[in-house]
């Protein structure tokens, strides 16, 4: 896998699928640039899903928050997009997303957005593919 700002997001097998249980992930080091000053931005994305039958794998996942660092974002169009991305990836029963962005002329502000299956319809377009088989399937 490479080590470098990847759009790609690799997925494994649940270990326990059937079993409703919480993966939290806290990515500290999100940054992306203002789009209006071209300033940079820093952030805090935190991914909290409920796995279906995938699992996000996790150097995927932080170059995947790389791949924003040299582009434009608004906080509220980026929150939304790794949502979705990471939803077409590993079709959880439910996911949030939540950006704590620091302040940014004067106001520091959060995101959140909610995914549950059944409900929300899918958005974005990321490129899924499982791990090697060391750690689950190719898709």
């Amino acid at each position: 896998m490479p080590s470098k700002p990847s759009r790609d997001l690799v997925t494994f097998d649940n270990p326990r699928p059937g079993r409703a249980y919480v993966i939290r992930h806290e990515c500290p080091e999100y940054t992306a640039i203002c789009p209006v000053t071209g300033q940079p931005d820093f952030g805090t994305i935190v991914v909290r899903y409920v796995p279906d039958r995938l699992c996000i794998e996790l150097k995927s996942l932080k170059l995947y928050l790389w791949s924003f660092r040299n582009e434009g974002h608004y906080f509220e169009a980026v929150t939304n997009r790794i949502l979705d991305d990471l939803v077409k990836a590993v079709r959880p029963l439910k996911m949030s997303v939540t950006g704590r962005f620091n302040v940014r002329g004067g106001i520091a502000s959060v995101v959140v957005a909610r995914y549950r299956k059944g409900r929300d319809g899918l958005r974005g377009a990321s490129r899924a593919r499982q791990a090697p088989a060391s750690r689950g399937k190719r898709r």
